[in-house]
């Protein structure tokens, strides 16, 4: 699957990727005769339906790979190459490739962050009512969202009637209608889950109906494959989407190809191997190594919607899935870095506002930093083993950094940020403890030195977030 990072020794690294993908399906890489081979699958025939989420599975497929008339341009395929892994990251090609803007003014799109139900399993606690998907606990979101400047809350899976695969039928717990006018008058805009089946029954109807209520926008999930009709699909979706002023978060998604270029509605994309993750997987999974191999890779294709901020943290030993109260591996600081390591233009708060509001400190510098960026530097990182990334908004800085199992000792040289001795430093970094309990930070002030070099420990599975001013 694309982006594939081949290492040619002292040569550098080679990243395969594509680009401008319109009607036509994704491409897949294969070992043959030596080399690499592309690959492409058919056009589906006949598909079977899941009973309840309504995913849809390719059953047979046609004999060819697209169908198509009259001239057309056809996907770019992208070689990108670096002398050092960290100058991976801040490649741009895709995005340079894709056709430009197809929507005219989209001064309308906000980006932000999301208070996200789904992940924390609506894990409210110490309140007078039964949390679950229900109108009082999505207040309870939107007061949350509210007191702490984080743009969104999402209505994930459950909002509509189960097994229906109708997006006009609404549970009897939820009012849509009372939700936006409860959070438009708390400055929070609300985004619905839709799956593709149900939306794609009534594209136009739903998008329509939900937009004139005051949704801002869909998560769209479990696409699940990127042959030429679903292809197809995400440009239709993307086009109705803007035609009503919503933005779209592809999730069950293919790895970006541009599309967020010709339609910057489309603001985020899962195709990644995100936190959601831990609600199942293994204990021998190796979240950490991952979280500092896929910046080098899949993110070069696009944004990415990892759903960070987890509050319950563990070390290696002691981590195990919980679909109910969840937990990351990793250190509290590792979670933190990743609003900076990763790029995500509308990023998930993953964890209960409960859990937040007993990490005060932390919600509130999370819930603080932005999730778009005026410049980007990467100042060190090594595929696999741990990643350093600095993103400018305005006149601050915003550097974290993101270790594997491995702990280590950084020394963070900011002298190429332009950043003035003597500036604030806001820094959370690992605690003495971390290696022993992955909620152990130290948050500290300071003035930048004149070196303007700082040694930072991360523990193991560690990182360190900062913020100059």
């Amino acid at each position: 699957i694309l982006p594939l990072a081949v290492d040619c020794g002292a040569a550098g690294k080679v990243l395969i990727m594509e680009a401008d993908m319109e009607s036509y399906p994704g491409m897949f890489i294969e070992p043959k005769e030596g080399g690499l081979s592309g690959y492409f699958v058919e056009v589906p025939d006949s598909v079977y339906l899941h009973e309840r989420r309504h995913q849809e599975k390719v059953v047979t497929r046609h004999d060819y790979i697209a169908a198509t008339k009259g001239e057309r341009t056809f996907p770019w395929r992208v070689l990108a190459v670096a002398d050092e892994d960290k100058d991976l990251p801040t490649n741009n090609m895709v995005y340079m490739l894709a056709a430009e803007n197809r929507i005219g003014d989209y001064s309308w799109v906000k980006t932000g962050k999301v208070a996200w139900d789904w992940w924390n399993n609506w894990g409210l606690y110490g309140l007078d009512f039964k949390p679950g998907i229900n109108n009082r606990t999505y207040e309870y979101y939107i007061d949350f969202a509210a007191a702490n400047g984080i743009e969104y809350v999402i209505l994930d899976e459950g909002w509509s009637v189960n097994k229906k695969a109708d997006l006009m039928q609404v549970i009897p717990e939820i009012d849509v209608k009372h939700l936006c006018d409860y959070a438009k008058e708390r400055g929070v805009g609300i985004v619905l889950w839709a799956g593709y089946w149900a939306l794609n029954r009534d594209m136009e109807g739903v998008m329509k109906h939900y937009a004139e209520m005051g949704v801002k926008g869909f998560k769209i999930d479990f696409m699940d494959r990127d042959d030429q009709q679903m292809v197809d699909f995400y440009e239709r979706a993307a086009v109705t989407a803007a035609k009503y002023k919503l933005m779209c978060d592809f999730h069950g998604a293919y790895k970006p190809c541009g599309l967020s270029r010709k339609y910057p509605n489309v603001v985020n994309y899962e195709g990644v191997n995100g936190l959601e993750q831990m609600k199942w997987s293994k204990p021998e999974v190796d979240m950490m190594e991952y979280d500092v191999t896929m910046p080098f890779i899949r993110m070069i294709a696009g944004p990415i919607d990892y759903t960070q901020g987890a509050m319950l943290n563990a070390i290696r030993s002691e981590y195990k899935p919980v679909r109910k109260r969840p937990m990351s591996q990793g250190t509290r600081c590792h979670q933190l870095a990743a609003y900076a390591v990763f790029f995500s233009p509308l990023s998930m708060l993953c964890d209960s506002p409960s859990n937040y509001r007993k990490n005060v400190e932390c919600a509130e510098f999370i819930a603080s930093v932005p999730t778009v960026w005026d410049e980007t530097v990467v100042l060190d990182g090594k595929i696999g083993e741990y990643i350093v990334t600095a993103r400018r908004s305005g006149e601050k800085w915003y550097v974290g950094g993101m270790t594997s199992w491995t702990p280590r000792t950084l020394e963070v040289d900011l002298s190429k940020l332009g950043i003035a001795a003597g500036a604030t430093v806001e820094l959370f970094c690992d605690g003495k403890l971390a290696f022993d309990d992955a909620t152990s930070y130290v948050h500290n002030t300071f003035a930048l030195p004149e070196s303007k070099v700082l040694t930072i420990n991360m523990a193991p599975g560690g990182g360190f977030m900062m913020v100059t001013k």
